[in-house]
This record gives C-alpha cells, structure tokens and sequence, in this order.
C-alpha cells in the first residue's frame, strides 16, 4: 500500500502563487509515476501534470502550461507543483496520484490523496 498527503493548498489572489506538495510513505516503489489531478465544484476531476521517477517525462494540460511546474524529490518520496499566475478557474481540490505508466487517464493511477483546496479569487 502506498499512502499519499497533499499539503499547501490555499486561498490567494489571481496572479498568485501556491506550492502543493504530496508526501508518498508506504510501499513507495509503486510510485513510479506521479500525477496531478483536480476537481472543481460540479465538474469532473481533470488531469493537471504528470512526472515519471526519473523526471525526464513530464506533461500538463493545455490550461497550465507556462504557469505550473510538477517535479520531484525522490529522496524525500514528495512531489510538487508549483502553481503560478494563479487564474480563479483554477479553483479546485487538487489531489495527487500514484501509478506505473504515465497517463492522463484518472483510471491509470492506484493510489490517491486526500486532495488539497486550492481557491483562487478574483
């Protein structure tokens, strides 16, 4: 079992910036593959980002290119993303995710947080 806690969730300005951060404890050979997801108030949860041990494979969705950031400390088992130009549509529970392949596909992750609130006001 691999247990994941998101932290630095928030309320800030538009054009702010947050730094969310998820600890993986466990059996934490099972995350290979680290991924964001979020969930807004009456929508389906998205894909954010993803990022593979290694970190040399990394992808996000349209919406957030140029403004967030996923990397990782292995070391420390904790990945992150760094959001800035924070936008209020990117109001949402944010929750990590573990896996084996990188995927955008929510189906493709094992393991999952309890999710973080991120809240952007205009």
């Amino acid at each position: 079992q691999v247990q994941l806690v998101e932290s630095g969730g928030g309320l800030v300005q538009a054009g702010g910036s947050l730094r969310l951060s998820c600890a993986a404890s466990g059996r934490t050979f099972n995350t290979a593959v680290m991924g964001w997801f979020r969930q807004a108030p009456g929508k389906d949860r998205e894909f954010v980002a993803v990022i593979n041990w290694a970190g040399g494979s990394i992808r996000y969705i349209d919406s957030v290119k140029g403004r967030f950031t996923i990397s990782r400390d292995n070391a420390k088992n904790t990945v992150y993303l760094q959001m800035n130009s924070l936008k209020p549509e990117d109001t949402a529970v944010y929750y990590c995710a573990a896996g084996s392949r990188p995927t955008s596909w929510d189906g493709g992750y094992d393991y999952w947080g309890q999710g973080t609130q991120v809240t952007v006001s205009s």
